[in-house]
């Protein structure tokens, strides 16, 4: 993997002065992942948006089919999908203006994360938003 998709200066920044995280694959399902770190996320004072075909209202949030509905400027897009799919998350994210993609333990897609580069975001890939918070006290 490259190192700069674990760069541990990105990574406290994003931690740290980010408002607003998207969680592509969140629905109201306790049991995922994506939930748990969306509540952490969001006792720490981030905005989460949902993103998932239910559309849904998730920890009090409105939920949105796609990043592209969101309406309003998202500075991290979480892709918790399986890694397969990442890409076309990634892409969207792009296509959306989002300033970072982190992409949590075991979603790797070295050409997405290359094309977020270079498109200017910022990247994090096989990390965990929760371990890495709790890193960071």
């Amino acid at each position: 993997m490259d190192v700069g998709f674990a760069d541990q200066s990105v990574i406290r920044r994003l931690l740290r002065e980010s408002k607003t995280w998207a969680f592509v694959g969140l629905s109201d399902n306790p049991n995922r992942t994506v939930y748990d770190q969306a509540q952490l996320l969001q006792s720490r004072g981030k905005r989460i948006v949902p993103v998932h075909p239910a559309a849904g209202t998730v920890l009090g949030e409105q939920g949105y089919t796609s990043l592209a509905e969101v309406p309003h400027p998202l500075d991290v897009v979480g892709v918790y999908r399986r890694a397969e799919h990442a890409g076309e998350v990634v892409d969207e994210a792009i296509a959306a203006g989002a300033k970072a993609v982190w992409l949590p333990l075991d979603v790797i897609d070295e050409a997405a994360a290359q094309r977020a580069f270079d498109a200017g975001l910022d990247v994090v890939m096989n990390r965990c938003p929760a371990v890495e918070w709790a890193l960071r006290r």
